[in-house]
């Protein structure tokens, strides 16, 4: 694991940057979904509701791989 020491701009919080942070990278795939709500400091459930606030989609299939996993 990698430390990274940041120094936020007046107005960020620590917890809110951490957040964002796990937020973005799971929407991207670079962090699992377990991973992220640690990173964030919330259980997968919370993180689950925050995930739909923002906006961002829990499953990343394409059509064809949600045609597959719904009609077989």
């Amino acid at each position: 694991m990698t430390i990274l020491n940041l120094e936020l701009p007046p107005g960020v919080l620590e917890n809110e940057a951490k957040l964002l942070l796990a937020i973005k990278f799971y929407e991207i795939g670079k962090i699992s979904l377990g991973k992220a709500a640690k990173l964030a400091g919330f259980s997968k459930g919370a993180f689950l509701e925050i995930l739909g606030q923002y906006q961002v989609p829990v499953f990343s299939y394409s059509p064809k791989e949600l045609e597959a996993e719904v009609f077989e």
